[in-house]
């Protein structure tokens, strides 16, 4: 009888509710203001950005629900926001992919490219060993940015997800996946924001 009561009264507090709850994910890091040099200027239309600075010129597309303003007092700033932070398309400020390697032997180390930045790289490079009679290099672009956390995970990020995509198929394709004998580079391909 008292555990009867018991079990009412515990059923009785609990509230369930079968509707999903919303969760909102803000970026924390992405909602703060950053600083630019005073040498760079800015030339916003809707559909792009014009960046013009001492080391050079580009253009970058945006998003029509991407809004950019910036400051004209020392020190300048960008405040870079969006319509909507709950639609995961307008909260990414950025993408990251993790990428292992599988085999007997197989690693992987980050070093300096004794080529320097001469093909277009940011002076280092991946260090893989793969299998082959030599080692693989692969230099790393300027807007990659690499880690190498063990000797079988490499950790790419970038802010273009074209563009991290096709550097993480071309480190996976140095390595295709063998299906007899199970070896691979890069067998998981995650593809997450950060």
């Amino acid at each position: 009888m008292i555990l009867r009561s018991r079990l009412a009264a515990t059923v009785a507090r609990r509230a369930f509710n079968a509707a999903p709850r919303a969760q909102v994910h803000l970026s924390h890091i992405g909602s703060k203001p950053i600083p630019f040099p005073p040498a760079v200027k800015f030339a916003t239309t809707p559909t792009s950005i014009e960046i013009e600075g001492p080391l050079g010129k580009t253009t970058l597309p945006i998003f029509p629900f991407v809004k950019i303003d910036y400051t004209t007092d020392e020190p300048k700033m960008m405040l870079v926001s969006v319509e909507d932070p709950e639609i995961q398309q307008q909260a990414a400020h950025g993408f990251s992919v993790r990428l292992y390697l599988e085999g007997v032997g197989y690693r992987v180390a980050m070093e300096e490219d004794p080529r320097g930045t001469a093909d277009g790289g940011d002076g280092r490079r991946l260090n893989m060993k793969l299998g082959y009679s030599h080692p693989v290099f692969v230099p790393i672009p300027p807007h990659i940015k690499a880690e190498v956390p063990a000797p079988t995970k490499i950790q790419l990020f970038c802010t273009d997800k074209h563009q991290l995509g096709l550097f993480a198929a071309k480190v996976q394709s140095y390595r295709k996946p063998e299906p007899y004998k199970g070896k691979v580079c890069a067998e998981y391909f995650f593809l997450t924001t950060f």
